[in-house]
């Protein structure tokens, strides 16, 4: 730590390092708040205020401008300079693991979106929605990944919120039946593999074969399925196709999805989200503010059509 980092452990630095964390959520060109307003949502005095924003300008992080009767305004502000002063530090997103190129687009659109919001970011791979969104409670990681589906399905449980919906194919290209050739889908005792650790999947095959006592539940992972039905251990499931893509043999068809409601349900998951903790309302907002969410879409565009090679 310099001198100058030093200055930031003080009563005004203290202050200043609060600062930083409002001053994220703040274009250039915008009115700032008053320095009494700072000084009641901080809890300090004006002195204070004033003295921790001189810091900043000291910094670099910011430059303001006076504007008589219309207030102070943001001039400039170096938003990486803001986040390490603001204490906020490195955000860990966690994914699920890259095995499709979507998934590889969006780590590069997300690193991407990070570096040019000027916030720390690393990404770390789970498998699983429930697994990953535990290590989100746990404190482990800061941000999930996952369908927009299992987002609502979660939030609607835990103390998570939604901090961005990247929109329909960003999440899953398609879902599709996945038959055994030769296999009739309502043959009595039909052998359904499905992936617990996926909320989406679990929710889908269970849409799919509502009703359907008959039909019995084998555990299995993506990793496992070209095996599965190449043994005839198992006749049918709904999965994500862009897991199998090209690792299915000739022996197993693709269907597409039956009724109008399985279709919306598939939809839904194939949007991504990024939700984190409610606790961690300060870091959210600075992130919300700061994505440029059509940017990761943008750089997932480049590397699904080849244009760009994977960065994450």
């Amino acid at each position: 730590m310099n001198a100058f980092d030093e200055r930031f452990l003080t009563r005004n630095g203290l202050a200043a390092r609060q600062l930083a964390v409002l001053l994220l959520n703040h274009e250039p060109d915008t009115r700032l708040p008053r320095v009494r307003d700072y000084a009641e949502e901080l809890g300090c005095g004006n002195g204070t205020v004033q003295a921790a924003l001189q810091l900043l300008e000291e910094s670099g992080a910011i430059r303001t401008t006076a504007r008589g009767h219309l207030g102070t305004f943001l001039a400039h502000s170096d938003r990486s300079i803001l986040w390490r002063l603001s204490g906020l530090g490195t955000l860990l997103a966690a994914m699920p693991l890259p095995y499709s190129r979507r998934y590889e687009g969006l780590a590069t659109g997300l690193r991407g979106a990070f570096e040019k919001a000027g916030a720390p970011f690393a990404i770390t791979f789970m498998r699983g929605a429930g697994a990953r969104t535990a290590a989100l409670l746990e404190g482990k990681v800061d941000l999930v990944v996952l369908s927009r589906f299992a987002a609502d399905e979660l939030i609607a449980e835990h103390p998570v919120e939604l901090v961005a919906d990247l929109g329909p194919a960003t999440y899953v290209g398609a879902h599709g039946m996945l038959l055994r050739h030769g296999v009739d889908l309502d043959t009595p005792g039909l052998r359904v593999a499905v992936d617990h650790a996926s909320e989406d999947l679990r929710m889908l095959v269970d849409r799919v074969f509502a009703g359907r006592r008959d039909v019995e539940l084998l555990e299995a992972s993506y990793m496992q399925l070209p095996d599965l039905f190449a043994r005839a251990e198992v006749d049918a499931t709904v999965w994500n196709l862009d897991e199998v893509q090209d690792r299915l043999g000739f022996g197993v068809d693709v269907l597409p999805l039956g009724d109008e409601v399985t279709r919306e349900l598939s939809l839904r998951n194939s949007s991504a989200a990024i939700i984190g903790r409610t606790d961690g309302t300060k870091a959210l907002t600075a992130v919300r503010d700061s994505l440029d969410l059509p940017l990761i879409t943008s750089l997932q565009r480049e590397v699904l059509e080849g244009t760009r090679l994977p960065s994450y």
